[in-house]
């Protein structure tokens, strides 16, 4: 199983470059980033894991920027977002930035999906909350259509958006999509986008796989996508060797372990810590 980190890399942190380094050297799969373009100080959407906002949600360098200077540094590591706020995104832009990553990289992103908890950001955007799924859906198709191979418009039905036939490059190494997981709850509303325009699911903190995975099977499968090639990859967690071994045990090929929004030394201690389960 692949041993893979997140991090909120943020202006007070270690830097994308010399995390990056460490990662490889060690032998760590990947590192994964999470989006913020900013956090409101009016809100009223509460921390979905309870309690006061921890301020590294403010302070959250931009997802692509610290990925670039990352995939410049190394030659093995995997890159992901985990995750991307789609519908927060222009995603003509958005398809543009994510295939240059990936040709860059030399193949080696993998986009994270999520659709957001605080509505006072996403307001900000322009993104109608009760929407946000289908938007977010709808411009996962558009982009597909600017990766693909020729010319391809798209015209979304509920969303407003929509792209002419188009010459985009460059394209994900891979030809089509770069490798996509949808992160977020366990439900038939989050299957049927992993079944429709992802490669898996990115569950956080990996909690109560053995009951959901069922279900999420059922749905992959009903939407004609090959039983074998479904990917589940436990995100954020905080590690065990019983916890890990679960994960592999249900079939799990990655996992992606938390690391602390810290300095040099507090990270690249958590980072000795982890090696074990290389």
């Amino acid at each position: 199983m692949r041993i893979s980190t997140t991090i909120f890399l943020t202006d007070e942190t270690i830097t994308p470059v010399r995390l990056a380094r460490e990662l490889e050297q060690r032998g760590f799969a990947g590192l994964y980033l999470p989006e913020h373009t900013h956090i409101p100080v009016e809100r009223v959407t509460p921390y979905p894991a309870g309690g006061p906002l921890p301020p590294e949600y403010g302070r959250t360098l931009d997802p692509f920027v610290a990925l670039g200077q990352a995939a410049a540094v190394t030659e093995r590591l995997g890159l992901g977002t985990g995750i991307t706020l789609v519908a927060q995104h222009d995603p003509i832009a958005l398809a543009k930035q994510i295939a240059t990553l990936d040709h860059l990289s030399g193949g080696r992103f993998t986009l994270g999906v999520g659709f957001g908890w605080n509505k006072e950001e996403a307001a900000d955007h322009g993104v109608d909350w009760g929407t946000r799924r289908a938007r977010t859906r709808e411009a996962m198709h558009l982009m597909r259509a600017l990766w693909a191979a020729e010319p391809t418009a798209y015209e979304g039905e509920t969303s407003g958006l929509s792209v002419r036939a188009s010459h985009a490059w460059p394209k994900p190494v891979a030809g089509g999509t770069p490798r996509t997981l949808v992160g977020g709850a366990a439900g038939p509303g989050l299957f049927s986008h992993v079944a429709d325009y992802a490669d898996g699911w990115m569950p956080i903190g990996g909690r109560g796989l053995t009951q959901a995975l069922p279900a999420l099977r059922e749905v992959w499968e009903g939407a004609g996508r090959d039983p074998k090639a479904l990917q589940v990859v436990p995100y954020a967690v905080l590690p065990s060797p019983g916890k890990l071994a679960h994960y592999e045990e249900l079939g799990c090929e990655e996992v992606v372990l938390q690391l602390p929004p810290g300095g040099e030394r507090e990270v690249l201690a958590v980072l000795d810590d982890y090696a074990r389960y290389l």
